[in-house]
Order: C-alpha cells, then structure tokens, then sequence
C-alpha cells in the first residue's frame, strides 16, 4: 500500500522552509548594524503591528465562517479585553471571557 503523500517531497518542503525561516531570522540581526531605517519608519513599523493584531482579533472575535459570529463571542472577547486591560491573569481573562459567551449562549443570545 502506497502512501498518498510521499516521504522524500515532503522532507525536502520541509528543509527549505525550516532553511528559510533560519536564513530571514538570522538576516535580521546581521542586517541591523548595516542598514539604518529612519525614525519615522520605525514608529510606522510599530504602529502597524498593533494595527494588524487589532484587524486579526476583531475578525476572529466577530465573524465565522461568511458571517457575524454573534453577539455572545464578540461580549465575550469584549470582556476579556477589559480584564486584560486591567492587568488581571491570564487564566482569569480566559475563563471570564469563555464563561461569559457560554451564559450569553445558555441564555439564548446568538
């Protein structure tokens, strides 16, 4: 019986993108000393970072699938957020966000 995903392409995949991922990772420091970005760029760089993450959770907390998740997930990730704002531990920002999306299910908001 033959495998359907054959064993030398994958490891060879595999090599070249752990190879790759090393070689960009490594360029970052060696590059630093040698490449000088501007001010302005680097508060841009770092604003976008936190912009990415806000577009990433918002569309993980408010769709699934083609459509609107619901409003139990999205008070859900909306109290997990003020908890974490505040500075409370992470199993408890966990827990009340899981739990308040349960309740809000168990109460029969969608």
């Amino acid at each position: 019986m033959s495998s359907p995903f054959p064993l030398f392409p994958a490891l060879a995949a595999m090599s070249a993108l752990a190879a790759g991922t090393f070689l960009l990772r490594l360029s970052g420091p060696a590059l630093r000393a040698k490449v000088t970005i501007p001010q302005q760029v680097e508060k841009l760089l770092e604003v976008s970072a936190v912009v990415l993450l806000a577009a990433l959770t918002a569309t993980a907390a408010l769709t699934e699938g083609d459509g609107f998740a619901g409003a139990a997930r999205a008070l859900g990730v909306l109290v997990g957020g003020v908890l974490a704002w505040l500075k409370a531990p992470f199993l408890a920002v966990v827990l009340a966000a899981a739990g308040t999306a349960a309740l809000l299910r168990l109460a029969g908001v969608p």
